[in-house]
């Protein structure tokens, strides 16, 4: 499981993918390894693969790691590129107002389905910083599932909840 997820983390797919494939060999009930196969599969870009890892999973609402993958793949479908265009159309509408607060919100999901997870959630925090309530919260609600999909336990997740919190109660 260590090595899977280093291999995972290194970007290493496919030694990913294999290595969790034989803990769950080993372990057919390993909620740790469907998951860590889940998230193998959507780094790959194979949703349908992580889709059915998931189905033959339990449905553990308190198990958080497989509450990510379930996360992500369904981020994944929200943010696939070929649903939001170039990143460079976006980042052209904000050179143009900064306060094109629709633009900052799909290059966040631009940023996100392209791996840039750090550059999602800091256009995300950009829009709850100039107009908390915009579209209903739909930036502090994005936020939100973006922390369910990265794992509350990920550094990036860490430092922007703190931001979000200073955000919200300053």
């Amino acid at each position: 499981m260590e090595t899977a997820a280093e291999a995972l983390a290194a970007g290493q797919i496919d030694d990913a993918v294999e290595c969790y494939g034989a803990a769950l060999a080993q372990e057919p009930e390993n909620l740790g390894a469907m998951a860590g196969l889940a998230h193998s599969h959507l780094a790959a870009g194979d949703m349908d693969a992580a889709q059915h890892v998931l189905a033959a999973a339990p449905p553990h609402d308190n198990d958080l790691a497989l509450a990510s993958a379930r996360a992500a793949l369904a981020l994944a479908g929200k943010a696939a590129p070929s649903d939001l265009g170039d990143a460079a159309e976006f980042l052209a509408a904000l050179d143009k107002n900064a306060n094109d607060h629709q633009a900052r919100f799909d290059l966040a999901l631009a940023h996100h389905g392209g791996g840039r997870r750090e550059a999602a959630l800091d256009e995300l925090l950009e829009i709850v910083a100039r107009q908390r309530d915009w579209n209903e919260d739909a930036a502090r609600k994005q936020l939100l599932e973006l922390f369910d999909a990265y794992g509350a336990q990920d550094e990036l997740v860490v430092a922007a909840r703190k931001r979000l919190s200073s955000l919200l109660f300053s």
